[in-house]
């Protein structure tokens, strides 16, 4: 490498790390159908070297919606491309930066941590150490590792008595992705204070292992310099940072739904579980995984609970009709606090092709019965920038539909105290 080079890399590094925080103003939301190759092709290559572009769903196959931020210098170009391709869209919104100064600008009038606006990293864990010295004889946290920046990584284990059968929860895989976290940390405040039965019954009778951000780094970077960030923070190249965590798991890892370009918002990594996170999660996950019965992966957006596999639309769990039917009793429960429709399947059949993620990870290679991922509010609209007025909203119906969901499983024969 050059002098000249080095040089050159040395100054754009010094400018990122200096670099004010990323803004969308006049940046467009579309959401465009892709009917034929010749537009999945053209819109792969776009989500490879984006240039400005941000795709909120990677364009993985045909007869699929995705929602693709535009920036205004690229405006003409999208124009151009739809018009040669005759790619149906609509557009969504004008301005992305208004979603985001109208989310940013609610602030907690609460003294105490609560649920009226998105926190940071450090405001979380400073409230998840408050509520271990209050429930000493309940809660336990610790930290299962650091993140490539030296972050944190916490486990938060919720435990009435011994011998319950336990569920474990991750949130916050993908930065952008902020609902998870302050949804995680409602249900974990109502299994230590609500008086309602169903949730002292979910509370008392099961071990909850949860893991409220395991993206700490990414999330940080959403909070302070891009909020449209998805992946971790390794420099796996010299101008394209990070890694899909979600697609970085072993077990079919890279069979489809997944790049090997790390300028790609799907960027899998050089190799399976290279990530330090992804090892983290994995290590900690095997070490409990004899008591564990469900491994539940919290996303957003879309509205979804999605089952193993995501790899293929072929192959399917031995329980995947056990499953289907706990995620209609789940999605049934989600609906009826606020008419809140979620879709139920797998991963492949409903949503779209994505291979290497950590339910599946968890069902097929660790043999964990029952795995899923609950992709929130909303339809795209607000997509990941949820207003905080919908934190409240979103944490009960996901709570209702998890009660509904483990009652269900109970009921056909799960969360016996032996896995």
């Amino acid at each position: 490498m050059s002098l000249k080079l080095i040089a050159l890399l040395l100054c754009l590094g010094a400018t990122m790390l200096r670099a004010e925080p990323v803004r969308f103003d006049n940046y467009r939301l579309y959401e465009v159908s892709i009917a034929n190759q010749m537009q999945l092709d053209a819109l792969q290559l776009l989500e490879q070297y984006p240039d400005g572009y941000i795709f909120w769903e990677s364009p993985v196959q045909t007869n699929m919606k995705i929602n693709v931020v535009v920036p205004p210098h690229k405006t003409a170009q999208f124009d151009e491309l739809r018009a040669q391709l005759r790619i149906e869209s609509r557009m969504k919104t004008a301005n992305v930066q208004q979603l985001i100064d109208n989310e940013s600008s609610v602030k907690s009038k609460r003294e105490t941590f609560g649920w009226e606006a998105y926190y940071t990293l450090e405001e979380m864990y400073s409230w998840i150490d408050e509520l271990v010295a209050q429930y000493p004889n309940i809660l336990s946290v610790s930290t299962i590792g650091q993140s490539y920046e030296g972050r944190e990584l916490k486990a938060v284990k919720l435990s009435y008595k011994a011998g319950n059968p336990g569920i474990f929860i991750e949130s916050n895989i993908h930065a952008r992705e902020w609902i998870t976290s302050a949804t995680v940390t409602w249900i974990l405040n109502e299994f230590l204070t609500s008086t309602q039965p169903d949730v002292r019954e979910l509370a008392e009778n099961y071990d909850w292992y949860i893991l409220p951000v395991v993206n700490p780094d990414g999330l940080h970077y959403t909070k302070t310099t891009n909020r449209m960030w998805r992946k971790n923070r390794y420099p796996h190249s010299v101008l394209c940072y990070g890694v899909d965590m979600n697609r970085n798991f072993p077990g079919h890892w890279m069979e489809g739904g997944s790049s090997s370009v790390p300028c790609s918002d799907t960027f899998a990594g050089p190799e399976e579980a290279s990530e330090i996170e992804t090892k983290h999660i994995m290590n900690y996950f095997v070490s409990v995984k004899d008591n564990i019965h469900a491994y539940l992966s919290f996303h957003s957006y879309g509205q979804y609970i999605l089952f193993p596999y995501g790899h293929s639309g072929a192959e399917y769990s031995e329980n995947y009709y056990d499953m289907m039917q706990m995620g209609e009793a789940g999605a049934k429960a989600i609906y009826q606090r606020y008419n809140t429709a979620y879709e139920i399947g797998t991963t492949a059949d409903v949503l779209y092709i994505a291979s290497g993620s950590s339910p599946d990870w968890a069902h097929g290679t660790q043999g964990t019965p029952i795995a899923a991922t609950f992709e929130f509010r909303d339809n795209g609209y607000y997509g990941f920038i949820l207003p905080p007025e919908q934190i409240l909203p979103n944490a009960m119906e996901v709570l209702d539909g998890l009660v509904a969901f483990v009652k269900e499983g109970k009921k056909i024969g799960y969360f016996t105290t032996a896995v």
